[in-house]
């Protein structure tokens, strides 16, 4: 996942996807911000993320999951843009048993989806919401059919983004998103769109005055499900962005 400000070059960070049911979580990444007309930019990032596992502590205890993602900006007005991305990932699934061992199966997901945004300065301070649609298709490990392999999803974001300094050197983010999906597979068919999951972030971005690299580091807190059914994850997360390197 991303958490992405409106002004991208200056509040962009890479914010960590699901990764299921686990206490602790760790993601880190790497991407670039590259600038392609004066309304039109590219964001293209690789990453990782591991997890504790569900009765475990430590959040580099097992490998989870691979993520590339390619996404293109266009700004369309003062206050709108939208984006389009494709998205490669594959993820470990554990059991609900202690240790490594305990591994099902590797999931593949090939994903794609389009983000609408509207941005809002209020003073130095960025407000930005979000729709994003996404349709994902999983197969497992050899390429075959998974149960609920094929998924629709709409996300709801807004993030606020708090400039420390007048250059926005230093900046806090502080997003939250709810998710609600659908699935369908060849038995049974689609269920309901209904809630899945919310997320809430907070980053500290650091973007220093003689190199052209953002820095980001934060937390995720991943409310899944609800009522009795309710879990949550917490997450360490961090980044590198590298601006205009073409």
């Amino acid at each position: 996942m991303a958490c992405l400000g409106f002004s991208v070059a200056a509040t962009a960070q890479l914010s960590p996807p699901g990764m299921g049911e686990t206490k602790e979580a760790y993601w880190s990444a790497i991407g670039l911000n590259q600038k392609l007309t004066e309304k039109d930019n590219s964001i293209t990032y690789v990453g990782v993320g591991r997890i504790s596992g569900i009765q475990e502590d430590g959040v580099m205890n097992k490998p989870s999951i691979f993520v590339v993602n390619e996404e293109v900006y266009h700004k369309l007005s003062t206050h709108w843009k939208y984006s389009g991305a494709l998205s490669y990932r594959r993820q470990h699934e554990y059991d609900a048993g202690p240790g490594i061992a305990g591994t099902d199966e590797i999931k593949q997901e090939f994903r794609v989806y389009g983000r609408l945004q509207y941005g809002l300065e209020i003073g130095s301070v960025k407000w930005n919401n979000t729709l994003r649609e996404e349709a994902r298709k999983f197969y497992a490990d050899d390429f075959s059919d998974v149960e609920n392999g094929f998924q629709l999803r709409t996300r709801l974001k807004t993030q606020v983004v708090i400039p420390l300094d007048h250059e926005s050197h230093n900046t806090i983010l502080w997003s939250a998103e709810a998710l609600f999906s659908a699935a369908s597979d060849s038995h049974h068919g689609w269920d309901g769109m209904g809630y899945k999951e919310s997320r809430f972030c907070l980053y500290y971005s650091l973007s220093p005055t003689n190199i052209p690299v953002t820095f980001d580091i934060g937390y995720m807190n991943d409310l899944m499900g609800h009522g009795s059914q309710m879990a949550d994850a917490n997450y360490l997360a961090m980044d590198i962005i590298v601006k205009d390197l073409f």
